[in-house]
């Protein structure tokens, strides 16, 4: 399975006051929030654990046909930095998965996984050819062959992701 997340760093700016009163207590964790509180740059770790979660709740809205809002139960964990690629884990209930997110000037990027190898699978799309919906959750289909792989879409702004194993 796969998730993904992309954030317009400009778009998010100019939509979003994450500093308004009661903000970060309906979306992120105490844990979550020191992460935020000691950041060298808060408002991108505000996106990066946002897009995190996103990314993460994709996979398990497939995986258990769950749908809604409830971002305090979706819990960002250990980031670590390599090469410029920030990597980590997203706790909901007792599933595990984990991210690999990209922070650019303009942007943040998050893919989210179940198994830690199938960051080695991950191939990005460039458009939405041969993408079905079913249930609102995207397959790609490849020409000459019955089975389907999962897919990710994301659009934010100026951005989009398209992804898939």
């Amino acid at each position: 399975m796969i998730g993904n997340d992309i954030v317009d760093l400009a778009l998010a700016q100019k939509e979003s006051n994450w500093k308004r009163k009661g903000f970060l207590g309906k979306i992120f964790t105490r844990n979550e929030q020191l992460l935020i509180l000691n950041a060298k740059n808060p408002d991108v770790m505000v996106w990066n654990l946002w897009s995190r979660k996103e990314a993460a709740y994709k996979i398990y809205n497939r995986q258990t046909n769950i749908r809604g809002y409830f971002p305090l139960q979706l819990e960002c964990f250990d980031l670590e930095i390599l090469d410029g690629i920030i990597f980590g884990k997203v706790i909901v209930k007792d599933f595990v998965y984990y991210t690999k997110t990209a922070v650019s000037t303009e942007f943040i990027n998050t893919i989210a996984v179940e198994r830690l190898q199938d960051f080695a699978s991950i191939t990005t799309l460039e458009n939405r050819k041969n993408i079905k919906k079913n249930n609102e959750i995207p397959s790609y289909f490849e020409k000459n062959i019955i089975s389907t792989k999962p897919v990710s879409i994301s659009h934010h702004g100026r951005f989009e992701q398209i992804v898939t194993l």
